[in-house]
């Protein structure tokens, strides 16, 4: 009996590690891994491990400067999670890095059970969060922000760039707790030096002001709504760009206190499903204190298992590239 194999589409690897940095953007090289390593310089308590993705992590920095002090613990993550939470009970400050799907998926109930229940002191930095690989739903990590949402007592940090990065690194190390760091690695775009900004654990950040729209944006986004506020101000549309790469405890007095400011169309744009992340998250807010902003909407990926291929079209297919929020945020003013 003949059977045929259907074709599908065959990806090289440049589109599992393709950068998000547009044509021209300014990079910085592994900002993870050096911070990591220049904080552990001074903090020898500080330990690395990884589930066999060392250099897809920007990890491999840190085996290199410290050998003595990385753990190499293979394709298993529920024992990296596991191995993780019991140095930390030794008093080490483990920093636990692998890709967010298997982070999150794969070893869910070990880092609730094992690291968030008993408040270890665990930092989770995970790469390819949301849609940064066209590698399709097997490693687009699209619903992780709702998965660790629901952990109790977990910090959750989205941070936009290389600079957003290279200041979370020391300040999640000396949080007393388990954090979940989405991890930008290899070139990695860097903006918000432009903006007199500085990164600060549970606290958002107005980057610029704007009287029609205000833009609560975390991750890679306020990269894109940046870009976007450029190409309004052209067309007379003043937009305000707050910058939450915390995730959980979210800075609810600071959102509440933008949120109030009257007549601006309010929307919030991540790189994540619809469904359980920053978005619902400020839309529960505002709901419970009874604050109704003028219009509210909500820019995230579809609730849905997203295709393969080049990131560049699917961000335009799925409604988070530039040209698309652009045309979007038109859309609802009008």
């Amino acid at each position: 009996m003949n059977t045929v194999a259907q074709k599908k589409p065959r990806l090289t690897t440049s589109a599992m590690i393709a950068s998000i940095a547009s044509e021209g953007q300014r990079v910085q090289a592994a900002p993870f891994g050096k911070a990591l390593v220049e904080y552990a310089d001074s903090h020898p308590e500080v330990v690395g491990m990884t589930a066999d993705l060392a250099k897809y992590t920007d990890l491999h920095l840190f085996a290199q400067a410290y050998p003595e002090r990385f753990f190499q613990m293979g394709m298993a993550e529920q024992l990296l999670m596991g191995a993780a939470g019991g140095m930390a009970k030794t008093g080490l400050v483990p920093f636990a890095t692998t890709y967010a799907v298997f982070g999150t998926r794969r070893a869910y109930d070990f880092i609730h059970q094992v690291i968030a229940e008993e408040n270890l002191n665990v930092k989770i930095c995970c790469a390819l969060p949301g849609l940064t690989t066209g590698y399709g739903p097997s490693h687009q990590a699209t619903e992780d922000l709702a998965m660790m949402r629901a952990i109790p007592g977990l910090t959750i940090v989205d941070p936009c760039d290389a600079l957003d990065i290279e200041q979370a690194v020391p300040q999640i190390a000396e949080h007393k707790g388990p954090v979940y760091m989405r991890l930008l690695r290899g070139n990695v775009p860097l903006v918000l030096d432009e903006y007199n900004y500085t990164f600060e654990l549970g606290k958002a950040k107005m980057l610029r002001e704007g009287g029609d729209v205000l833009v609560i944006s975390s991750g890679f986004m306020t990269m894109r709504t940046l870009e976007v506020v450029k190409q309004l101000e052209a067309d007379k549309v003043h937009v305000a760009v707050l910058h939450c790469p915390t995730i959980k405890p979210l800075d609810e007095a600071t959102i509440l206190a933008e949120v109030r400011k009257p007549g601006r169309l309010v929307v919030v744009a991540e790189n994540h499903s619809i469904v359980g992340g920053l978005g619902e998250a400020v839309a529960s807010l505002l709901m419970r204190e009874g604050v109704l902003p003028a219009k509210f909407r909500m820019l995230a990926l579809p609730d849905a298992f997203l295709d393969a291929g080049a990131l560049p079209t699917l961000h335009d297919r799925y409604g988070i590239s530039a040209e698309k929020m652009n045309s979007r945020i038109k859309a609802w003013l009008a």
